[in-house]
Parts: structure tokens; C-alpha cells; sequence
């Protein structure tokens, strides 16, 4: 059957350079340095713009700096910042509100999730712990278009200043509203665009912003991004010409949605991992006394839950875009870096079942004393469809009784935060720079990322031997063996691997593949 072009954008979608986006489920915040998820990211990047930025295929490219050196040690950075940097309500934008701004990501009050990714900032984390003041964070600013960055050990730094956390944010607007101050009409920005109105659980818009260093170089006058929670409901809308882009692409047969919507459909390698987290701090996942005894049955019953996964048939017919099974917590396509795997991942899936079955008796549970447990996610179409797989893969394996329950994406992110009702839960995470470590970092403290509330002495203890390698070989090995203790803890179930999965529609120029999966608008541009 020949590919069916999906419906032409009405003449109002073309008269105006307006992108219609899906974004997934509603924004949980604005405020830069508390978002800690795509939703929200995807809306910062067109508002912000950091130190460094990336360009439409991904790759690193000047941003508010334009251009920076490190020291022959790794540990000092300096970024040059450009001339006549402006917020978008005309003020100038210079290095010692950069440096204020830091100060504020990683003060204790402001919380923000991904702090711990710059445990190499001199500092940082013991500001953010209010062990120190955020004026003794490692930032500094020796003139008005300097900013000078203090290490403690190499790092990443330009793709780490990629993040919504290393944006600066407008301090007086936060000093006068707080938490309001993302509101529009009130939020200032320093990106492509700026807030032009939010209306909640339906769409947010940002308008083209005429302060912007580069503004003469984006074409789009306006973005609505378009809460689209039903990946079902988020095709139909595309495919009546509501959507530009979607967020996502719901589970369906491949060949089918190639035929419905030909080119449009675009896939590519991402870098993010799919997993179920089990709560270790609270039952049936913590051992229930202090006995090795009660290890052994708290790790059995973990790792029976595990085996009796079947992920060749979930990415065959449950995901069903290109995902691939995964066995391990880093996904491929780091450079230098060989993922670790369970041991089982080259037995039979009979072979599995088998152990898990031995294991789920050894863990104390049977058909007459079957295990009850919540699984539990946030509302989406394909992450319902996983439950549902993986519940009747642990009922029909070993006798489980899942109750599921689903909640909006703010509820359960607090949810699964706080550790305290949780049992097995949708967790996962997409990359944020191209090193393996972002995948591992989170594992290794008692910080807000570590939904699972692992604690090992060992696992933190290798992740401190790869920071403290001397040669990039090195310290891939350490984290290997990071990665291979984790998941010999069975604290994770990895389920698979992403692809990033979009449907573009062909009036929208320069929407390119890149491994994290990010598409700022001002890259982008609409044909007549």
C-alpha cells in the first residue's frame, strides 16, 4: 500500500510562523534550576540559553560564551562572554549575574534535582548541603565578561553547562514573586524566546525573543508547545494537522505507521534507558532484619523479579520502535565506554523463568503465599502498556499479584522521590551529556535522583576510583564495575533502550537527529 500523506496545515497554521509542538505531559516548573524532566527541559532551551549550547545536530557550539580554555590540569576553566548581552526585558546581561546565578542553582532552599551532577565544581556540594555558603562555590566572575569555573577533578564541564541547572535566571524577579516568578508577564529569559502565555494541562507559548544575541538567525515567531499526555490522542491530533511535532509515537506496528505516515516518522539511536526501580528502603525490598538470611531473601526476590521479564517480547510487541532489550543501566553508543550486563543476559528466557521461579520460593513466596505488589507510574498510554506486560509476565512466571497504579506526572514524581509508598516503579533516564557517569551518578548518594534509595559503600567506592583515574581508560573501567556491582544488586530492572521516535511534519526545516534527543526551536523553520 503506498505511503498516505497526512493532511495538509490549515491556511491559518500557514499564514503565521507558529511551530505547534507536543511536550508530553504539563510542565512541572519553569524555574530552570528545579526542572528535572524533558517536559520542562524541552521549554527552557528555547527560553535560556547557557554558557555553552548545542546546535541542531547536537553538537557543542558557543552560547552566552563566545569562547572558553581550560587549564593544562583540567581543574580551571574561563569562558569569554560575549558583548552587550541583554535579559529580554532589555537589561544587560553580565558575568556577576552568571556567577549569582550559580550561587542560587546550588543554594540548599532552591533544591535542585540535578546539583549532583556537578559534584566536580569545587564546592558544590557542600553549599548545596548548607555545609557552606553559595558564596564559596567554585564560580567567580574577575570581570564583567569573565566567568572562571574551579574543579576539583576533570570534567565535562562545556556539556554539563548545557543543563537548565547552569542557566542563568533573572535574580530580581525571583527575589520579588518566588515561585511565582514563572509566570508570564513576570519570568524573564535570556534564550531564542520568552514566555508569552501558559495556560495549565493545555499548552504554554513563547514568542520569538527580539534581544536575543543571534534573533536575526530564527525563523519562528512563536512556539506553542502542547500538553499531549495520550501518545494515542497526540498521532490524531498530528494526523489531522494540529501538530507540527510530536513528543512520542505510540506503541504501534512499525510498518503500519511507516505506511500511514511515510517520512514523517522519524527514529534514531537515543540515549536514555527504560527501568523498573524497586524501593530498598521499605518492604518487601529491604531485608527484614539484620541477618544474612534476610539479604539473601531480599536479593532473591529482586533479582526473581528481574529474570521473569521477557524484554525480547516487551521491545517486540509491547514498544515495538526500534528499542532494544537492555540487561544493563548505561546504554551503547559512549564513546570509550563498554557497557556492563547481568550475568543471564546470554540465557534463554526458559532458562531465566526457571531461576526466577527458584529464586521467588528461596525469597519465602509460592502460588499459596504469592507476593503483592504496587507498580506504580505516571500517565501515559506507553508506559500503561508496559505495566500491563510486565504484571502478567510476573503473574503467569511466578504468581505475583500486581495492582497498578497510575498518577499525574507531578504526584508521582513526588512520590517516587520520597521513597515512603513506593514499591516498583517506572524510573529511567535519558542522558544529559554523552558519559556514562550521568547514568550512574545518581546511585551513588542519598540525593532526590536516587528513587530507589540504593546505599552501597562498594558501588560508591568505584565511582570514587573513576573520578579519581588518571586516564580516560581507566576510568571506564571503574565505572564498568560501578555499573556491574548495581546491577548485581538488582536495585534497577532494566527493560531496554530508547529510540527516539517523532512524527515531523514536512513543512518543518532543520529538525535533525542527535543522541540526546534535543530540538530547540530556534534551529527550526516552517516551509509556506
Amino acid at each position: 500500500m503506498p505511503a498516505q500523506p497526512a493532511p495538509a496545515p490549515s491556511a491559518t497554521q500557514s499564514a503565521a510562523a507558529q511551530l505547534e509542538r507536543g511536550n508530553g505531559p504539563e510542565p512541572s516548573t519553569l524555574d530552570a534550576h528545579r526542572c528535572q524532566e524533558v517536559a520542562c527541559g524541552n521549554v527552557l532551551r528555547d527560553l535560556y540559553e547557557g554558557l555553552v549550547t548545542e546546535d541542531a545536530h547536537g553538537r557543542l557550539v558557543p552560547g552566552l560564551a563566545e569562547r572558553w580554555s581550560v587549564s593544562a590540569d583540567g581543574r580551571t576553566w574561563r569562558f569569554a562572554l560575549r558583548p552587550n548581552l541583554r535579559w529580554s526585558n532589555g537589561e544587560a546581561l553580565d558575568a556577576a549575574q552568571v556567577v549569582a546565578s550559580f550561587r542560587r542553582a546550588f543554594a540548599p532552599a532552591t533544591a535542585a534535582p540535578f546539583g549532583e551532577l556537578f559534584d566536580a565544581l569545587d564546592g558544590a556540594r557542600a553549599v548545596q548541603a548548607g555545609e557552606l555558603p553559595p558564596e564559596r562555590l567554585g564560580v567567580s566572575a574577575p570581570d564583567p565578561r569573565t566567568v572562571e569555573f574551579r574543579l576539583t577533578r576533570s570534567a565535562s564541564l562545556p556539556a554539563l553547562l548545557t543543563l537548565p541547572i547552569a542557566f542563568p535566571v533573572y535574580l530580581p524577579a525571583v527575589h520579588r514573586y518566588g515561585a511565582q516568578h514563572t509566570q508570564p508577564g513576570r519570568l524573564v529569559s535570556n534564550g531564542a524566546y520568552r514566555l508569552a502565555s501558559w495556560t495549565p494541562q493545555a499548552n504554554l507559548v513563547v514568542e520569538k525573543n527580539p534581544r536575543f544575541h543571534d534573533a536575526a538567525h530564527v525563523s519562528l515567531e512563536r512556539v506553542r508547545f502542547h500538553v499531549t499526555e495520550d501518545a494515542a490522542a497526540e498521532l490524531q491530533r498530528f494526523a489531522a494537522g494540529d501538530l507540527d511535532i510530536t513528543e512520542v509515537v505510540p506503541p504501534q506496528p512499525l510498518a503500519s505507521l511507516r505506511r500511514r505516515f511515510g517520512d514523517q516518522l522519524r527514529l534514531s539511536p537515543y540515549l536514555g534507558a527504560f527501568w523498573f526501580g524497586l524501593n530498598t528502603t521499605q518492604p518487601p525490598f529491604r531485608p527484614a532484619c539484620a541477618a544474612p538470611r534476610c539479604h539473601e531473601q531480599a536479593l532473591a526476590l529482586r533479582r526473581a523479579l528481574t529474570l521473569a521479564i521477557d524484554r525480547d517480547k516487551l521491545t517486540r510487541y509491547v514498544t515495538g520502535l526500534g528499542e532494544t532489550p537492555a540487561y544493563g543501566i548505561v546504554p551503547p553508543g559512549i564513546a570509550g565506554y563498554t557497557p556492563a550486563a547481568m550475568p543471564w543476559a546470554a540465557w534463554t528466557q526458559a532458562q531465566r523463568e526457571q531461576h526466577a521461579r527458584a529464586l521467588y520460593r528461596h525469597a519465602g513466596y509460592s502460588l499459596d503465599n504469592p507476593l503483592v505488589l504496587e507498580l506504580r507510574y505516571n500517565t501515559s498510554t506507553p508506559h500503561r502498556r508496559l505495566a500491563l506486560a510486565v504484571a502478567a509476565m510476573w503473574k503467569q512466571t511466578l504468581g505475583v499479584q500486581v495492582r497498578l497504579r497510575n498518577e499525574e506526572w507531578k504526584v508521582f514524581v513526588q512520590n517516587r522521590k520520597q521513597r515512603a509508598i513506593t514499591q516498583a516503579f517506572r524510573g529511567g533516564w535519558i542522558g544529559d551529556l554523552p558519559d556514562a557517569r550521568n547514568f550512574l551518578a545518581a546511585f551513588a548518594n542519598d540525593g532526590p535522583l536516587n528513587w530507589m534509595g540504593y546505599d552501597d559503600a562498594g558501588y560508591r567506592q568505584r565511582l570514587a576510583r573513576a573520578d579519581a583515574a588518571a586516564t580516560q581508560d581507566a576510568r571506564n573501567a571503574w565505572l564498568r564495575a560501578a555499573e556491574q556491582r548495581l546491577l548485581n544488586d538488582n536495585a534497577a530492572i532494566p527493560l531496554y533502550f530508547y529510540t527516539s521516535k517523532h512524527l515531523v511534519a514536512r513543512r518543518v526545516r532543520g529538525f535533525e537527529p542527535n543522541a540526546l534527543d534535543r530540538h530547540a526551536s530556534r534551529w527550526l523553520s516552517l516551509t509556506p
